[in-house]
């Protein structure tokens, strides 16, 4: 058992429960497989450690906040283009650890969980004290989210917002039901409901939208 420092990184597919009841059991289970194995095959490249899966999320140790950082950018944006792009959120904190049977335990674990539950979908979230370690990452920068209380930790902690400087201010519609980022020039379904536009990833998602519009429009 060590006590060691580190990035702990979670992940995990926002709206997976909207996504599963739109889709099935079976191919949010695919999917989960998909992004986990995704993730993995870019961990080499920063000596991350998968550290184990939690239902839909993964968590992951990187040694250096930089990479972790870089790494989280990639997670959301490109991790899983190639499949159906569902929007990723991301949480990041840099600290001490326990380290027992491959597993770590503590208050920087318990922190980066949190910071990853606050996230929004294709989110990248770091607290401060991690982004103060890395605060000249070429093409990257930091927006306050300002001090926000978070579950079962006792102060509140300095949130800040990952972006590549490149990244468009734009960005593609969400299918509302499952929760998938669709392409609109590619869109399977389109309907008009109250005078907005919605783009849905398949024809079922579409026609759970026509029953009852008024639960996914809000």
């Amino acid at each position: 058992m060590t006590d060691t420092a580190a990035t702990f990184l979670f992940a995990d597919i926002a709206g997976f429960t909207a996504l599963t009841e739109a889709h099935g059991d079976e191919a949010a289970m695919e999917l989960v497989a998909a992004f986990s194995s995704a993730v993995d095959s870019r961990l080499p490249r920063v000596a991350g450690e998968h550290v184990k899966t939690i239902g839909d999320a993964v968590m992951l140790r990187i040694p250096h906040p930089a990479e972790a950082i870089r790494l989280g950018l990639w997670i959301t944006h490109e991790a899983m283009r190639e499949h159906g792009s569902p929007a990723v959120r991301v949480g990041l904190h840099h600290g001490p650890a326990i380290e027992r049977d491959g597993d770590y335990f503590g208050a920087s674990v318990n922190l980066a969980a949190r910071v990853s539950s606050a996230a929004a979908g294709g989110e990248v979230l770091v607290t401060g004290q991690t982004a103060a370690l890395a605060p000249d990452l070429e093409g990257v920068i930091f927006e306050s989210r300002g001090r926000k209380s978070l579950r079962n930790v006792s102060e509140p902690v300095d949130l800040f917002a990952v972006f590549r400087v490149e990244e468009s201010l734009g960005s593609l519609p969400v299918d509302p039901v499952c929760r998938m980022v669709v392409d609109p020039e590619r869109a399977p379904g389109q309907l008009r409901y109250a005078g907005t536009a919605y783009f849905f990833c398949s024809l079922t998602c579409a026609g759970t939208f026509a029953q009852n519009p008024e639960r996914f429009a809000s």
